[in-house]
């Protein structure tokens, strides 16, 4: 099984293009930078990733993402190697997008300065966003509990 999922920001706006011909595919080409979860000393902070889209998700990813937006992305990972002018292989991957989602809302997109997106999102919540407690879980204020969709 060949399944990749990430979430990241990306590092420049989309390069979209239509193909001419009897397909007229649309493909789209943008990268995004993950945080690493663990990270050493003199070791980089995120890693970056080629991604390619194509049809829907490109023409989506033209318009509503930009420089800075923080998605969560699924697809798989393709070989891209090739060999350069000099006769030396070189070896990189690409991920090709089967679907993408905004992981922040339009508010908190511009609240980081990442200059947000245009469209409507259903992640935005009406209430507070909660402190993070430093371990990975976010603490839930008291007298939440009757909001809760569940006991």
């Amino acid at each position: 099984m060949n399944k990749v999922i990430l979430m990241g920001r990306l590092t420049r706006d989309p390069e979209v293009r239509y193909a001419q011909g009897a397909s007229q595919t649309t493909f789209g080409r943008f990268s995004i930078a993950v945080d690493r979860r663990f990270k050493r000393e003199g070791e980089p902070d995120a890693d970056f990733f080629n991604c390619t889209v194509f049809n829907k998700q490109a023409e989506f990813a033209e318009r509503y993402l930009h420089k800075g937006t923080k998605v969560v992305l699924s697809g798989r990972i393709q070989n891209d190697n090739y060999t350069n002018r000099d006769g030396q292989q070189v070896y990189s991957v690409r991920i090709m997008v089967d679907e993408i989602e905004f992981a922040e809302s339009k508010n908190a997109s511009a609240a980081n300065g990442d200059g947000g997106y245009t469209g409507g999102s259903n992640n935005t919540f009406n209430r507070p966003a909660a402190s993070g407690a430093g371990d990975g879980f976010m603490n839930i204020p008291d007298g939440i509990d009757e909001e809760l969709p569940f006991n």
